[in-house]
């Protein structure tokens, strides 16, 4: 059998469960395996279990210690993670489990995500469901699939079996930070019509690499170029040049986090190599002085082949517009709370195959604000030509003035730590506001341990805050 890699780490049955849950593939759209685990974990425990036909799952445990009548109280959190990995990692990641190992400070995954977002969450609520003897009142816990692609899980799961009012959601990734609010957000698609045919010309291949990347909603507002539209920039330049025919783009491979990188190929009429070079590294120049990328890369090279299949250079031309055309980034501040992103969008994913399509990213705390961008984005697909489709909507969290919740939480943390926590909104999507729907009076507050770089390949989950994060749960649950 294979030794454990997070043997040792403290709390042992967290990393444990968190060990087990990183051997099995569940990135978005593929929690099957994930989920059966979980119902046989809680078949294991003898415990009550309810998977829905998207592989939702509710796992029912009773209270101990004398609390077995206690009001119930509600444990969030998402079974999927999003995956990403370096290039050149050959790690297969929709069959195969993570290399999880760790440094004594953080655990990580080589070579790709970690999951710590939100497989943390599963792993915490498995180590209370197994332990009998730790004081809780009754935990409904409630696990969803596909968080990471629109919180889709979250918008179908039936909760009208549930008893609790009060939950703890365990899908935030900065420890001492109590959220309780967050923004609203949809996922919107721009498709423009392409018909490919043989175009004849010297080709060239487009690259830019390097950039930090990171998570569209808690990081969008860090200063990070978007790959996709530094391409666009660039094309848009190099098409003032000399006429261009697309023959391929690929950028970014998820609406939520911002692309690192993004390539694309063209037949370049009356190219010079050279003078594309000269853009190029004007425009890396630019990128490094305008944005927090200090290795950003430009790169424009010569490809051994004459023509290809292609787009005409009119419909060359719309793609670089739209590119150019469309917002991204932080769109308003919030008035009320200094520093706080209230309305943005990301370009997460350009892709052209049979059709040229961009997806985005859309967050708001004011819904008048994300419908306004959603709107903005539909008008320009048709003034392009295209088409527009959006899903995955889900509402904002609203801040609750009173929190019963919230106040017993911020007074067990001055009491555990000598300190006060930050109670703050955030602009990241959380499933708080599609889950406070279907509960009617639900008081919510969203905690977790310190996480670094989520969404990425360098992401890292500290040992020694998952720790203090799990003793702070148990003080909480003790209280309630």
């Amino acid at each position: 059998m294979e030794a454990q890699k997070l043997a040792g780490l403290e709390p042992q049955a967290v990393f444990a469960c968190f060990e087990k849950l990183c051997a099995i593939p569940h990135g978005s759209r593929n929690t099957k395996a994930i989920s059966d685990y979980l119902v046989a974990f809680a078949r294991e425990q003898g415990i009550r279990c309810i998977q829905d036909n998207l592989n939702n799952v509710i796992l029912f445990g009773e209270g101990t210690c004398g609390m077995e009548s206690h009001a119930p109280v509600i444990l969030q959190g998402h079974m999927d993670m999003v995956c990403e990995k370096d290039p050149g990692c050959p790690l297969d990641m929709t069959s195969q489990g993570l290399d999880v190992t760790h440094d004594d400070t953080c655990v990580y995954a080589k070579g790709t995500t970690l999951g710590g977002d939100d497989g943390i969450a599963v792993a915490y609520a498995m180590a209370l469901l197994m332990n009998k003897t730790i004081a809780h009142p009754p935990l409904e816990v409630i696990i969803t699939v596909d968080e990471e692609i629109g919180m889709l899980g979250a918008a179908e799961i039936d909760l009208s079996m549930l008893k609790g009012r009060r939950m703890i959601n365990l899908d935030s990734e900065e420890e001492g930070i109590f959220t309780v609010s967050c923004a609203g957000g949809a996922t919107a698609v721009i498709a423009l019509p392409n018909a490919r045919h043989a175009v004849y010309g010297p080709c060239i291949r487009l690259a830019v690499d390097g950039l930090q990347g990171g998570h569209s909603g808690a990081e969008i507002h860090k200063n990070r170029a978007n790959a996709n539209k530094v391409m666009g920039e660039f094309l848009g330049r190099i098409q003032k040049l000399m006429p261009l025919c697309l023959t391929s783009f690929s950028g970014g491979s998820k609406d939520n986090a911002i692309p690192r990188s993004c390539q694309a190929t063209a037949v370049a009429m009356g190219i010079h190599l050279e003078r594309i070079n000269e853009v190029a590294a004007a425009l890396q120049a630019e990128i490094r002085e305008k944005y927090d990328e200090p290795e950003a890369t430009v790169q424009a090279f010569d490809v051994d082949a004459l023509g290809g299949n292609g787009l005409s250079t009119e419909d060359t031309a719309k793609v670089i517009a739209l590119l150019n055309a469309v917002p991204n980034g932080v769109q308003a501040y919030s008035a009320d709370i200094p520093g706080l992103v209230q309305t943005s969008l990301n370009m997460g994913i350009a892709k052209l195959g049979e059709r040229f399509t961009a997806t985005f990213s859309v967050r708001s705390s004011v819904n008048q604000e994300k419908q306004a961008l959603l709107d903005k984005l539909r008008e320009l697909a048709e003034f392009y030509g295209g088409s527009y489709s959006q899903m995955g909507e889900y509402p904002a969290w609203e801040y609750r003035k009173d929190s019963a919740l919230r106040d017993t939480m911020v007074r067990i943390y001055r009491q555990m730590f000598g300190k006060e926590p930050e109670v703050l909104a955030i602009h990241a999507g959380l499933e708080c506001g599609l889950l406070g729907q279907k509960i009617p009076g639900l008081d919510c507050v969203s905690i977790g341990p310190q996480m670094h770089d989520i969404h990425t390949s360098r992401e890292k989950l500290e040992i020694a805050s998952t720790e203090r994060t799990w003793r702070f749960l148990l003080e909480v649950l003790k209280a309630l």
